[in-house]
């Protein structure tokens, strides 16, 4: 059970955020057609939302995951984290987007069986990353690399993990309400 004390802090718009973060709003407006609250959020400081969008989008191009996969990076992330609003977000764009098979979203969600043996294995892994805090076992790492990933995959979930605590840090801190885009994936952990 989350016991951190939320603090409120205002919502930037295109009109009020500090010019760095009032054209990154603008650029995302354009992209999703909205505004998510969270960036409006992150937008009272500018270097907390550049980091968090270059770093998110880097990771999408470069981290070797396909959509599928980072997807179930970011949502065992988002459990293992408590991120009400990220597991909302990333569960839509799964759906959605980078079309995850509902069955592994809802597993990673509900915290049960993933049905595909190597996303299991990335979930699993992604998760072992949070909860020990970057040390992972050995046979975490080998149990990973023998379910087809690479060295390099694990930096690409260190890459995940930094924009995750980004994201969920931000979402805990200030209790962001999930916006409505997002609200049919609603979800906190049992």
């Amino acid at each position: 059970m989350n016991t951190t004390r939320k603090i409120a802090l205002e919502a930037k718009s295109i009109e009020t955020a500090n010019t760095l973060s009032s054209n990154l709003l603008e650029v995302s407006k354009k992209r999703a057609g909205m505004i998510p609250n969270m960036y409006a959020t992150m937008a009272n400081n500018d270097a907390l939302l550049d980091a968090y969008i270059y770093s998110y989008e880097s990771f999408r191009k470069n981290a070797g995951f396909t959509p599928q996969e980072q997807e179930v990076v970011f949502l065992s992330m988002n459990y293992e984290n408590n991120c009400e609003y990220c597991m909302a977000a990333h569960s839509i764009i799964a759906d959605r987007v980078s079309k995850v098979p509902k069955e592994v979203t809802d597993a990673i969600r509900n915290n049960t069986e993933i049905p595909d043996e190597k996303l299991k294995a990335l979930s699993l892994f992604s998760k072992i990353m949070i909860e020990k805090r970057g040390y992972p076992s050995e046979a975490d790492i080998e149990n990973f690399l023998n379910a087809g990933y690479t060295k390099s995959h694990i930096l690409g979930i260190i890459t995940g993990a930094a924009v995750k605590t980004l994201s969920n840090y931000t979402n805990h801190i200030f209790d962001i309400p999930v916006d409505k885009a997002f609200e049919s994936r609603f979800w906190t952990k049992e």
